[in-house]
């Protein structure tokens, strides 16, 4: 019977667990109270936590739950435990795994202070500097009390405090964010994106951690000048990945290739001398282009603009907007282009220009413009002919047209020829008059001595003025070099004619008398 006693003891007494102060040990609830919860430990005497340490969400009977001891033994016999206690020690060494895996923690900031935000992590108080914290700008009331993710940049083992970073943590989130991204990205699928940036040569789009460029010409199938006419900074659009380059970190993007490429039936929709309308979407020196349809234009190229004028500025005829008929000249698929003409339309007027206007004949006209070598008339069938500047005078030396004509001036002229297949109506206004020439050759015979006026001084001679609308050139081999330094126009000097060329209408001088 003793031997039976003492058994049962040594088994009552393994069955009762060993518990000493600061020993982290499990229970369960077994009653709520007012004020506390009595928690079985194992012990011959059950713990006493108070009710404040508990979560709502733990107040369960019959919940197992890790406790510290903070006493064996009280007055009452009972074991005081602590929750919090054991929490803290359980969340210190979770957030020195973390920090050894450099595992981010969540935390909340409790309470905002001089430099920063004290967080709670784990019932671990940890430190966030407002350097690090990233939330400048950012309420308080947005902040407190709500969970973020941080990473943490500093651990004091002895006070068991932190020092936290939310830079840092963005800035790792975004990285695994990008890089499940890139694991996710395929070419060819479509994808949405907001536009972060526009450029003149396209648009990034960030595509939710990782930016792709969304090249102009790959925004639209019509021609534009800017990013700007088809996204706008904010929007959100999808997309099609054109290409991925996973070493460079790049994409190409697409807007385009959304829609069906318009080029594609381009063969059965314009044939080549069919008339065409459309609208004035651009001006360039080299001509307009005209949008037939969407995604869909031509150019009328300055050659093909008028049969008469020469048209050297398309913005003077032409404003964006306009609405023209055109003629089909050729289409290129491959290239994306289409070339048109308005004076197709047209009766070319150059058929008949050889049987309207012969050699010899007078016309009237009205001077258009000026090169440096002539002047260009408008005739009364808009052809234009040119007066070049050795067909001005008989006698007198032209260098510039200006000097002779004004633009808009009514003058006649004699048609000296016409080449109807390169478009060229040469005019004279000198052979309005008799080539007095012959007359010339006899009033100067050689060796006739002349007053004259210095009129230009050129590296091959001097041009002076022998009579009214009449110079001679008097040869630099003829002057003597000293005197040839010291002319100038206007000055007075003695020549003696030594050529009269009636062919040329030239007349050559010397100095040396």
């Amino acid at each position: 019977m003793a031997e039976t006693r003492s058994e049962m003891e040594q088994l009552y007494n393994q069955s009762i667990k060993i518990i000493r102060d600061g020993q982290i040990i499990s229970g369960k609830i077994v009653s709520v109270r007012q004020n506390d919860v009595l928690v079985d430990v194992g012990f011959k005497s059950e713990g006493l936590v108070p009710l404040a340490e508990f979560d709502k969400g733990d107040l369960e009977v019959g919940k197992e739950l890790d406790f510290l001891v903070d006493s064996v033994e009280d007055d009452a016999g009972l074991i005081r435990l602590s929750r919090q206690k054991a929490m803290r020690i359980h969340g210190w060494d979770k957030v020195v795994k973390n920090s050894q895996d450099g595992e981010l923690v969540e935390g909340r900031p409790l309470k905002k202070v001089k430099g920063g935000f004290l967080v709670d992590v784990n019932g671990i108080e940890g430190f966030l500097p407002a350097s690090l914290s990233a939330f400048k700008g950012v309420p308080d009331k947005d902040i407190l009390n709500k969970n973020f993710k941080f990473k943490i940049v500093k651990i004091n083992n002895l006070r068991r405090s932190l020092i936290l970073s939310r830079r840092e943590a963005i800035q790792k989130e975004r990285q695994v964010a990008k890089d499940k991204l890139w694991q996710e990205l395929k070419t060819g699928e479509i994808c949405s994106g907001t536009v972060k940036a526009i450029t003149d040569f396209g648009a990034f789009v960030d595509l939710g951690g990782v930016d792709g460029l969304l090249h102009i010409t790959d925004m639209s199938w019509s021609k534009i000048s800017h990013p700007s006419e088809i996204v706008a900074l904010g929007d959100k659009i999808d997309v099609v990945i054109l290409n991925l380059d996973k070493e460079n970190n790049k994409v190409s993007l697409g807007l385009k290739q959304r829609l069906p490429d318009p080029w594609q039936e381009i063969g059965t929709k314009y044939n080549v001398g069919s008339t065409v309308k459309g609208k004035v979407v651009n001006i360039v020196p080299y001509g307009v282009f005209i949008e037939l349809e969407k995604g869909i234009e031509g150019l009328i190229h300055i050659s093909e603009m008028s049969w008469t004028k020469r048209i050297t500025n398309p913005g003077e005829m032409f404003a964006i907007g306009d609405i023209l008929e055109t003629q089909v000249l050729s289409v290129d698929k491959d290239s994306r282009r289409i070339s048109l003409s308005l004076k197709q339309l047209e009766q070319n007027p150059w058929l008949e220009a050889d049987l309207k206007y012969t050699a010899g004949s007078k016309v009237q006209g009205k001077v258009r413009g000026f090169t440096d070598y002539g002047a260009f008339v408008e005739l009364d069938s808009s052809l234009e002919g040119m007066i070049h500047v050795s067909d001005m005078s008989w006698t007198k030396r032209i260098n510039h047209p200006q000097d002779l004509l004004k633009k808009g001036q009514k003058l006649e002229v004699v048609v000296l020829s016409v080449d109807a297949q390169n478009r060229r109506i040469s005019l004279g206004l000198k052979q309005l008059q008799p080539n007095p020439w012959t007359e010339i050759a006899s009033k100067y015979p050689l060796d006739t001595v002349l007053d004259s006026e210095v009129v230009s001084i050129t590296d091959f001679g001097v041009f002076v003025k022998i009579d009214q609308d009449l110079e001679g050139l008097v040869y630099a081999n003829e002057i003597d070099k000293d005197k040839l330094a010291q002319l100038k126009p206007g000055d007075k000097m003695q020549v003696k004619v030594i050529k009269v060329d009636v062919e040329q209408a030239k007349i050559g001088l010397s100095a040396k008398i």
